[in-house]
C-alpha cells in the first residue's frame, strides 16, 4: 500500500478508527508503506507541506542549527571512550524517536494536514533504520542492548509541554525539534572527533548527521503549519531557552545527550 493511499483512508476514517480494533491493521499497512519508501531518502519524498532542505556542508549545517548553547568537543573525547554504553544510549533513542513519530502520525491538527502522515512515516522509518544500525554496530563490539534505558534531558523536556488542542501538539513538535537537533550537533561533533582504531564509528556519525537535521526541520515546518507565525517564533525561543538549560544540568557519561565537566 503506498503512503498517498494510506494518508487518503486515514483521512476518510479518522484519527479515532485507530483505536477501534484497527491498529494491528494499520501497523501492517505503515510497515508496508516504510518498505516501499525504504531506498528514498527524506529530501526526496514528494511532500505537499515542503519538508525538503537544500543540500549543503557540514560547516553550513551547523550554523543553521538555532541552538542556544554550543558543546565542546571534549564532549566528544569523553563519550566516545565508552563506545559500548554510548551505543546502548543511542540505540534507545532511536527507538523512542520512531515511537514518536509513530504517536504523532494520526495526532494531525483540525480534520486533516496534507503531508503530516507522510512526514511522520519518513521519520518513522528513518528511525528505525538508525536503531537497526546503532544495534549491529554494538552487536559487532561485544555489547548488548539493556532492558531499561532512562532520558532524564528527554524526560525534562517534556515536562514543557502544555495540556491543551494546538498548544500541546505545538509544543509536542519542538520538543521532537529540539531533540533532533542537538542529537544532529552531537553526531556532527561525533563524527569529526578522532577515535583511535574504529574509523567506522566516526562515520556512522556523520553519515547520521544530515538525517538529524533534515528530521529537525520537518519538526519545525510543521509546527509552522499548524500556529500563527508570532505565536510559534516566541514558544519556540521559549523552547530553545529552556532546553539550554535542562542541557546545562545533565550529568556527565556516554550519552548522546549528556552533560560536560
Amino acid at each position: 500500500m503506498k503512503t498517498a493511499d494510506l494518508a487518503d483512508e486515514l483521512k476518510r476514517r479518522g484519527p479515532n478508527f485507530v483505536v477501534r480494533g484497527w491498529r494491528i491493521e494499520i501497523e501492517k499497512r505503515l510497515y508496508a508503506a516504510a518498505h516501499d519508501l525504504m531506498k528514498m531518502k527524506i529530501t526526496e519524498m514528494p511532500d505537499p507541506v515542503d519538508l525538503a532542505i537544500p543540500e549543503g556542508s557540514a560547516a553550513k549545517e551547523h550554523e543553521e542549527l538555532p541552538l542556544r548553547s554550543s558543546t565542546p568537543t571534549g564532549w566528544g573525547r569523553a563519550v566516545l571512550a565508552d563506545p559500548i554504553n554510548l551505543l546502548i544510549d543511542h540505540a534507545f533513542l532511536e527507538k523512542k524517536a520512531a515511537n514518536n513519530a509513530m504517536e504523532l502520525l494520526t495526532r494531525w491538527p483540525g480534520d486533516w494536514l496534507p503531508g503530516w502522515v507522510e512526514a511522520m512515516t519518513s521519520v518513522a522509518r528513518d528511525e528505525t533504520a538508525h536503531l537497526a544500525q546503532a544495534t549491529r554496530m554494538l552487536v559487532r563490539r561485544g555489547g548488548r542492548l539493556s532492558r531499561v534505558h532512562k532520558n532524564p534531558y528527554a524526560n525534562e523536556l517534556r515536562l514543557l509541554v502544555r495540556k491543551g488542542n494546538r498548544a500541546e501538539l505545538l509544543d509536542r513538535l519542538f520538543v521532537s525539534a529540539l531533540i533532533e537537533a542537538r542529537s544532529c550537533e552531537r553526531f556532527g561533533i561525533l563524527g569529526e572527533t578522532e577515535v583511535t582504531g574504529d574509523d567506522e564509528l566516526a562515520a556512522f556519525y556523520r553519515a547520521l548527521h544530515s538525517s538529524e537535521l533534515a528530521h529537525y526541520k520537518v519538526f519545525l515546518k510543521l509546527a509552522r503549519k499548524i500556529a500563527p507565525k508570532e505565536e510559534v517564533d516566541v514558544r519556540w525561543g521559549e523552547m530553545l531557552d529552556a532546553e539550554a538549560r535542562i542541557l546545562a544540568r545533565q550529568e556527565p557519561g556516554p550519552r548522546i545527550h549528556s552533560g560536560w565537566v
